[in-house]
């Protein structure tokens, strides 16, 4: 199994990137293949629906991990009331063949009382457009859900995001095993 896990923040020190990480924890101890998209590191080009657009190397990279990709988990910064303008653009260079008949999981970060629920909104409606198969289940995290290096201290946090990805991990399984059989 290979999961694609983006980070749609593209802060130099992201809580998204905080919980991608601990996602990509439990997900590496299980033995499952993380394929990566950080929107801090990995630059890509405004979307403007250039064909040459697709030779970026990072456009290319992004591509060929969620052509790869068996399930997805997308993780945002709430930003106005909505998933990161980078997170967007990352998606607007896929299309519905990445995500159609794969679980895609969403998750969000949201400081200031928000707690992130409108980006996970804003992401579910944009990934029903991709014909993701997107989770009834999802996390919210607080900024004070983590420690100043980046490692998620609060316990309840850390529990929900379990149930969270043993959900997601066991749906991954049993499509794979229903297209194999089939």
């Amino acid at each position: 199994m290979k999961v694609l896990v983006m980070n749609g923040s593209p802060r130099e020190k992201s809580m998204t990137r905080n919980l991608t990480n601990t996602i990509t924890d439990q997900l590496d101890e299980k033995g499952i293949e993380v394929l990566t998209f950080d929107a801090g590191f990995h630059d890509l080009p405004l979307f403007k629906g250039r064909k040459e657009d697709l030779n970026h190397p990072e456009v290319q990279r992004l591509v060929n991990h969620a052509t790869k990709a068996d399930a997805f988990v997308i993780c945002s910064p709430e930003y106005h009331n909505g998933m990161s303008g980078a997170l967007k653009n990352a998606l607007d260079f896929l299309g519905g063949s990445h995500f159609k008949h794969k679980p895609t999981v969403l998750a969000s970060v949201g400081g200031g009382g928000k707690g992130g629920i409108n980006a996970l909104n804003n992401m579910r409606t944009v990934m029903r457009g991709l014909y993701a198969l997107v989770l009834p289940d999802q996390f919210c995290a607080d900024p004070t859900c983590f420690d100043d290096k980046g490692y998620m201290i609060d316990d309840k946090a850390k529990e929900r995001l379990t149930v969270v990805v043993e959900e997601f991990v066991s749906l991954t399984k049993t499509l794979q095993h229903h297209i194999e059989v089939n």
